[in-house]
Order: structure tokens, then sequence, then C-alpha cells
């Protein structure tokens, strides 16, 4: 019987590029968006807090696009990238959204993205953010599964756990302590020469 194919899915940030929401609140100064996944493990609650937030200090879309606009991939995060997708199928599964991602995106060479979408009134500001579905990332996951892959999923967040769970081999990837305390059933590596080798050994497997 011949052996299922490999997908790899990986996270977005925190994986591949720094945290937006970090990068925005260093640049705005407002702390409370330095939230993120690593510390609300309930996203829509992170999101509405979010939303919330943006209101209150009159920062629109076109502000935080200005922001990541001068962002970079982590170092080493597009070669790593390069490597993956010349060698096995990959996806990005993010909860980030598209209206985001796109200049990020040009810089890794446009790899597939499974995000969502952010509502947006006449004004330029975010009014709420719209789910492609609850528990995307898992969904997708266990999809690619029923299409004949053998999944290797990458993730450093807790809205990433789910996913890694729903996988043939879940990997943490530069997680908080917390994660790593709390989450003890998956691997943690440090640096992308381990992830090469890791999906390189599922593979074979």
């Amino acid at each position: 019987m011949a052996r299922r194919p490999v997908i790899i899915a990986t996270d977005l940030e925190g994986v591949l590029v720094p945290e937006i929401w970090i990068a925005v609140a260093e640049r705005t100064g407002i702390a409370e968006l330095r939230l993120t996944t690593r510390d609300l493990p309930d996203y829509d609650e992170l999101m509405r807090h979010r939303i919330a937030t943006l209101r209150q200090h009159g920062l629109r879309l076109a502000d935080l696009q200005a922001v990541i606009a001068t962002l970079t991939p982590l170092p080493g995060a597009a070669e790593f990238l390069a490597w993956l997708r010349a060698h096995y199928q990959c996806i990005i599964l993010s909860d980030t959204f598209y209206e985001f991602a796109a200049p990020l995106m040009a810089q890794l060479g446009y790899p597939t993205l499974f995000c969502n979408s952010l509502e947006i009134d006449a004004g330029g500001m975010i009014v709420a953010h719209c789910m492609r579905m609850r528990q995307g990332k898992r969904e997708s996951v266990r999809a690619l599964q029923g299409l004949g892959f053998r999944v290797l999923a990458v993730g450093d967040s807790y809205n990433d756990t789910a996913m890694l769970a729903a996988a043939d081999q879940g990997l943490l990837f530069r997680p908080p302590a917390k994660i790593v305390t709390e989450f003890p059933q998956f691997a943690v590596l440090h640096a992308y020469d381990e992830l090469r080798a890791a999906i390189t050994a599922f593979a074979a497997g």
C-alpha cells in the first residue's frame, strides 16, 4: 500500500512572522494591544477586546496596515519556508486576517494562506472580525487528513493546540513557558534547523 503523502500545516505569527498586534502596540504605545493568543485562549474574546481598544483610541485599519507594512519575516523564516515548499506540500493556517497579511505574504513568496476577514465601516474603522469557520485550524487539518494526507502541524499559541492535537504530529515552535507546561504532549523546538529535521523525520516515518 502506498504511503500517504505529507502536508505541513503551520501557524503564521510567532512561527514565520512577528506578532502583528505586539508590533502595533509597540508603535502606538497602547499596552492593551500586546495581548495575543499566547495570553488569552478565547480568540473571540481577544478580538472583541482589540476592536474596542482600537475604537477607543481612534485607530483605523489603515493605521494598522501602515505598521504591518514595516514588518519583515522572522530571521531565517523565508529561507525555511522556501525549503519547505520545495520539498513538501504546505499550507499556512492562521487566525490573522487577509486585510493584514498581504505585505507579509509578498515577502514570503505568496504561500497558501487560510485565515479570516474583517468588517470595516465607511470610516475605515474595524467593527467586527469574521471567522471563516469555528476552529478553522483544527477543521482544516481534519479535512486534509480526509483527503488522504498525513499532517504535521506547527504552532506556538493556545489557538494552535487543537490543530496540533488533530494532526498526525504536532510541534510547538518557540512557545511561551506556560504553554509548554500546559501541553507537555507536544515536542518543543526553537530553531528552524530543528524544525526542518523534525519534518524530514516525519516524512520518512
